[in-house]
């Protein structure tokens, strides 16, 4: 009698974590973003905090609907191969059955043993086996958009407040400057900790969301300042 081993792999985080990491970096990128653009044309310390908050609370909406109908889609997608893979299997199950078998002999079992593997795995779950081993459909991988939407939305509206509150925490000379710069370093952070989660180098993580960060905040920085009103 075999005994069963769970083991919990990084892929079964794939599809919260992508969307906890792009809500959190979208929140801190587009928001600082926003703030030095503000600061830059010479805004005053309100202004500025309510066009950070305006963008805090429309960013998280479009983050929230944007993850809502995409994975949706993909949903739809999964849910219509699926109807489709139980059309095939109640119409010729054993075309469907010699198709599972040709999976396995591809994955390198011979064709006795492959055919051997595709019986017994359909006599037990012949839609779930198409699922997994055809369609590429696993519990782990599979679209939740609520979920989705949900970290989502959290997660930009949690990475958008961090520019805010150095906003109202810091003097108001060089504000733009001090955004920048506690934005960039938040930015590293959070690319460290979704690398680590991930299973990926950690250095390769922090340059890479630092870098399209301090860029997003080097033009928006950019246009406030040539089409800012003079102080």
């Amino acid at each position: 009698m075999f005994r069963r081993h769970r083991e919990r792999h990084r892929t079964e985080r794939t599809g919260w974590l992508r969307a906890a990491v792009l809500g959190a970096n979208d929140g801190i990128v587009s928001t600082a973003s926003l703030v030095v653009g503000v600061a830059a044309a010479n805004a005053g310390r309100d202004s500025i905090l309510i066009a950070g908050v305006a963008g805090l609370v429309a960013g998280a909406m479009s983050m929230a609907a944007g993850e809502y109908v995409s994975v949706s889609s993909q949903a739809d997608t999964e849910r219509a191969d699926l109807e489709r893979e139980r059309k095939e299997l109640d119409a010729n199950i054993e075309l469907e059955q010699e198709e599972l078998a040709g999976i396995y002999v591809e994955r390198g079992l011979q064709a006795p043993l492959a055919k051997q593997v595709a019986e017994q795995l359909m006599a037990h779950d012949a839609l779930g086996a198409h699922a997994r081993d055809e369609l590429g459909i696993t519990e782990a991988l599979t679209a939740r958009p609520i979920q989705a939407a949900i970290a989502s939305a959290t997660t930009f509206a949690a990475g958008a407040a961090l520019p805010l509150l150095t906003v109202v925490l810091v003097p108001s000379t060089h504000l733009a400057a001090f955004v920048a710069g506690t934005s960039l370093v938040f930015l590293a952070i959070l690319g460290a900790l979704a690398a680590r989660a991930g299973g990926a180098p950690m250095a390769l993580g922090t340059l890479r969301v630092t870098f399209w960060g301090a860029l997003a905040m080097a033009l928006t920085a950019l246009v406030g300042a040539m089409f800012g009103a003079a102080p």
